[in-house]
């Protein structure tokens, strides 16, 4: 009888240790996963119902103390913001007559509206309408609010929400032109909507298409809307980055680098170099360049790529392209030349003393500005890399420019204004955000229509630019 009990209980103890043992290895097998980039596994496609409507559509707020607050929907505020890092993806702002200094306290807010849910989406801005994303309940989901009055125009859910990256949420900015708006989701989902009403035209999972991986910090890419054309990265064992005819979702051509690039945390820009229009991306093993009119590969540089990660987009000056990672890697300046046989491109100097990691750079009247590791503001002459100066009176963060001034947000959400000056730090006011979340002021503050916007998570805050207190 003792003997049946202990082999009873043995049992149970070698089921138990074999479970636990299947427990770890399953876990670790995932772990594995995840740090390779292999895609997080997806039951089944994800289909829009009425219920993630009304989710996405629930619980928008706007608060205000402003009493002449009027709809801006439709009219052009001021100059636009259609995509991440703007128009020309340069991170320059079209706007002007902007204050030159903030009283104390900062500029005047004229809203705040909650209900966007979970993420670190940037925001675009066109004719009076902004377009963010965030993650609602179960739903992944593109939202437009009128300029003026922060009021939701609409929500549309396009995806499962990305609970499955850390930390959760979508990461990129919408991209609009004419009247359709493009959005990249966290893992993979593709959507093209109406701006107007916010329904769906086209839809794809580019992870699946071309056999791509997500990332480990998730996709944080902003696709970039091109003449007609949506340009993205894949980074997939079928295509490193893909053009999708904007109207149909129709590939117009694919591009599979020599090297198989995996996707990196950057967002593509373009350039022109002797009549050729290309696009540049900085993807996880450098930084690279293809054919805007048929995908083919032309050029690379991979001296400013780290072996973590490469998060702040590539920028273009005439035939220079300046890249650039932190973990101690720094960036590099390559010079571009086109003739018969394609592009070359040639480095002009590797230097430490930009090492931006994810707030992305600006370059003003042939200077570079960015946070360099651990969180120095520095400028440096573009053409030779020299250090013109760097101030520890901001910490990490992003960077914008518009009207003289270049807007620099912290992690910990403090607002700064500096001049755009090449010899010398000098600030014109800051302030501190209020009713900060606890996540990092990740998003990257955007100047349009006269406002600055900044999102931190479920919110976004608007202040007028253009009049004191």
């Amino acid at each position: 009888m003792q003997r049946r009990y202990r082999y009873a209980i043995d049992g149970v103890v070698i089921v138990v240790v074999a479970a636990v043992a299947l427990t770890i290895i399953t876990a670790k097998r995932l772990e594995e996963m995840f740090a390779a980039g292999n895609p997080p596994p997806r039951a089944n496609a994800w289909t829009p119902s009425t219920k993630p409507n009304d989710e996405v559509s629930a619980n928008f707020i706007v608060e205000t103390d402003q009493k002449n607050n009027v709809a801006l929907a439709g009219k052009h505020p001021g100059a636009d913001w259609p995509q991440f890092n703007g128009a020309r993806r340069d991170n320059k702002s079209d706007d002007t007559g902007l204050l030159k200094s903030w009283p104390k306290g900062g500029p005047r807010l004229l809203w705040t509206a909650r209900g966007l849910g979970t993420g670190y989406s940037n925001v675009t801005v066109v004719d009076g309408v902004v377009y963010t994303m965030g993650d609602k309940g179960w739903r992944e989901a593109v939202i437009a609010l009128d300029c003026g009055t922060g009021q939701k125009i609409w929500a549309t859910p396009f995806a499962r929400a990305t609970t499955n990256v850390s930390p959760p949420g979508p990461r990129g900015a919408p991209a609009v032109a004419g009247d359709v708006v493009c959005s990249l989701g966290a893992c993979g989902d593709l959507v093209c909507l109406d701006a107007s009403s916010g329904k769906t035209r086209w839809q794809k999972n580019i992870l699946r298409d071309f056999r791509g991986h997500v990332p480990g910090w998730g996709i944080c890419e902003s696709v970039l809307i091109d003449q007609d054309r949506v340009i993205c990265t894949p980074g997939g064992q079928k295509a490193t980055m893909v053009a999708f005819d904007a109207k149909t979702g129709n590939v117009l051509w694919l591009v599979l680098t020599p090297d198989t690039d995996r996707v990196g945390y950057a967002s593509p820009a373009f350039t022109k170099v002797g009549g050729l229009r290309q696009y540049i991306q900085f993807t996880a093993k450098g930084t690279i360049g293809v054919s805007a009119d048929d995908g083919r590969f032309l050029w690379r540089d991979n001296s400013a790529a780290s072996g973590d990660a490469n998060c702040s987009s590539p920028l273009a000056a005439g035939n220079f392209v300046f890249s650039a990672s932190g973990y101690g890697t720094g960036g590099s300046l390559v010079k571009l030349s086109a003739n018969q046989s394609g592009v070359t491109a040639e480095r002009v100097y590797h230097t430490h003393a930009m090492q931006s990691h994810h707030g992305d750079m600006v370059i003003v009247d042939g200077f570079l500005y960015g946070s360099c590791d651990p969180g120095i503001l520095t400028c440096i002459e573009l053409a030779t890399g020299k250090t013109k100066w760097r101030s520890r009176a901001v910490a990490k963060g992003s960077i914008t420019y518009a009207d003289g001034r270049l807007y620099f947000r912290t992690e910990a959400g403090t607002l700064v204004l500096v001049e755009a000056n090449g010899e010398a730090y000098h600030e014109h006011g800051r302030f501190e955000q209020p009713k900060r979340t606890n996540a990092s002021a990740w998003s990257h503050p955007v100047v349009a229509a006269g406002r600055l916007f900044l999102r931190d998570q479920d919110c976004l805050l608007c202040y007028d630019l253009k009049s004191a207190h």
